[in-house]
């Protein structure tokens, strides 16, 4: 099991976005110093509140140039030509994967709310899942060390040599984002990592984890040059040595306010049971000590002593994930005792399942070009 965090870029009431931005940075330089191996960052537009994350290959590359070991991840790009022409998409994974000496991970998608994709003029839903698959089709081929071209149905582009080529041989692993159970198997299938999330328990994306490694067993031309064998499931965290005192701060966290603007733009993505399909979101309740203490027997939130959450992400290793995605400023909190988190998880929980220094996206692709030679 490996793990890694989610710079959301999230800005609460009371926050600014300069404030935040800066958070974010030093947290990234604090999980890498504890030892996590991921640092994902999404890309989302017009989405106040939610995500002030549009720019993910700048702030990644700031992340990249502070840190010395983790990797750092598009969560996703949106490869939907209208937001990311693919050639544009192609030199700056290239050129990041450069400057951090093969540290990128290229997670893909097509956006996830009507506010994005209207704002880039893409006319609906549906439209978006065939201008993914394009650009995901040729960005690997704009990677061969050969002139490019390509006449399609959403982008065009004359013979060129698109430069760089990647430093990672033959590229950065490739991940798409999923949240139905077709786009589980249809990672699988094409030999992509799996981006997933859940508000639940293990137990509730376990049949989703099984779909996935079974299509990836299926998998015999994967979409790039290799098999990126990886799923990684964002949830929540927040690890300090008093399990108490950890619940009774996340009950105050506002969490219940960040669920609520994520079902209010996230419109792509299907609400839970008990909260209106259409129209406004309505306020949620907070997280109660009790509650959040009671749900750790079936794995839900990870809030509470070490030993507590190691009891958790025994659950998720049980049902098959690789990676654990936590974001630490989708909360409410004075940074110390983010910090705080971070520092004693990195301690006293993480070294308990992540013994590899080497990162299994790199591990998996050597293996496989080494048995390919």
């Amino acid at each position: 099991m490996e793990f890694g965090i989610f710079s959301q870029m999230h800005v609460p009431d009371g926050e600014t976005e300069h404030e935040r931005f800066q958070r974010e940075l030093e947290v990234s330089e604090a999980v890498d110093e504890a030892g996590f191996k991921y640092n994902w960052a999404p890309e989302h537009h017009f989405l106040k509140t939610y995500s002030h994350q549009p720019a993910p290959e700048i702030f990644l590359s700031w992340v990249a140039a502070r840190t010395k070991r983790i990797h750092v991840g598009h969560a996703i790009v949106n490869l939907t030509a209208n937001v990311n022409h693919p050639v544009r998409v192609a030199e700056r994974i290239a050129t990041m994967d450069h400057l951090s000496e093969g540290r990128v991970e290229f997670g893909t998608g097509r956006g996830s709310s009507t506010a994005e994709w209207a704002g880039f003029n893409v006319p609906s839903a549906a439209e978006t899942k065939p201008r993914w698959r394009e650009s995901l089709e040729q960005i690997p081929r704009m990677w061969l060390d050969e002139e490019y071209e390509f006449e399609g149905k959403y982008f065009r582009t004359p013979k060129r040599d698109v430069l760089p080529k990647p430093y990672t041989k033959p590229h950065p692993p490739i991940w798409v984002a999923c949240s139905s159970p077709n786009t589980f198997v249809e990672a699988g299938e094409l030999g992509l990592g799996a981006l997933c999330f859940t508000f639940g328990k293990p137990a509730e994306i376990a049949e989703h984890i099984r779909s996935y490694k079974d299509a990836i067993k299926r998998c015999k031309q994967p979409i790039g040059g290799y098999i990126n064998d990886n799923i990684a499931v964002t949830t929540n965290m927040l690890c300090l040595e008093d399990g108490d005192k950890a619940r009774h701060v996340y009950s105050q966290a506002k969490t219940e306010k960040f669920t609520q603007v994520f079902f209010k733009w996230l419109d792509s993505i299907p609400r839970p049971k008990g909260m209106p399909t259409e129209g406004p979101v309505p306020a949620l309740p907070a997280p109660t000590p009790q509650g959040l203490k009671d749900g750790l027997k079936e794995g839900g939130r990870q809030i509470g002593s070490p030993e507590e959450i190691i009891e958790v992400i025994k659950m998720y290793e049980a049902v098959g994930a690789d990676q654990l995605i936590y974001a630490p400023l989708t909360l409410v909190l004075d940074q110390k005792t983010v910090l705080e988190s971070v520092e004693v998880f990195g301690k006293r929980v993480l070294p308990l399942f992540d013994k590899d220094p080497v990162h299994s996206t790199t591990r998996r692709r050597e293996a496989q070009l080494k048995k390919a030679a």
